[in-house]
């Protein structure tokens, strides 16, 4: 961790170095923690919600005003608002919990702690999702009688998405990891990383 802010002193009995840590630099670190928390997962779950809702909505008009409609799309459009769905809930839930913490640094810190594991959750259902949105577009396809080049280009970028939201869910780990780190820190003086 870095701490601009500590300052190296000597106890005066056995000229041992000890440090100290500046509250107000500890407090300004916790709540940039707790605020880059907040805005990452505020941003990932009204972009799921909006877009499982836009494109279930379109996906289902353009479907249902086709001759013939396939199952494979109106099921997709239904998993799209289903997602949507669990995202808004899971939202509610997570504004509503975030009053059990008090305005301490380590309540601070918790509900940094409690947001960035709802984000980890929340991106690695979101990777998962990727699996039966493709395997209905590629149903979807099939029964369609689509060239087999588009279902091996969207299976590319399938395998390219979730190659990348792999890549995203480990970042907000590593977040999370430096949160838990700082509040170890805060509770123990424990520096050693896990």
């Amino acid at each position: 961790m870095e701490f601009d802010d500590m300052k190296k002193i000597w106890h005066s009995q056995n000229n041992e170095p000890l440090y100290v840590l500046n509250e107000s630099a500890l407090h300004n670190r916790v709540q940039a923690k707790k605020k880059q928390t907040g805005h990452i997962t505020n941003i990932s779950e009204l972009l799921a919600i909006v877009a499982n809702t836009i494109a279930g909505g379109l996906l289902l008009f353009v479907n249902l005003s086709k001759e013939s409609p396939t199952v494979y799309m109106n099921l997709l459009a239904a998993w799209m608002f289903i997602t949507a769905t669990y995202c808004l809930i899971g939202r509610m839930q997570r504004l509503r919990s975030n009053t059990k913490f008090d305005r301490s640094i380590l309540g601070d810190i918790d509900l940094a702690i409690a947001t960035a594991t709802y984000q980890v959750r929340l991106s690695g259902l979101l990777r998962w999702n990727i699996v039966p949105i493709a395997v209905l577009i590629l149903l979807g396809l099939w029964t369609g009688d689509k060239s087999i080049w588009i279902a091996i280009g969207l299976l590319i970028f399938f395998a390219i998405t979730w190659y990348a939201s792999g890549w995203e869910h480990n970042y907000y780990k590593s977040k999370r990891n430096e949160v838990q780190q700082l509040r170890k820190l805060l509770v123990n003086g424990d520096t050693k990383t896990t």
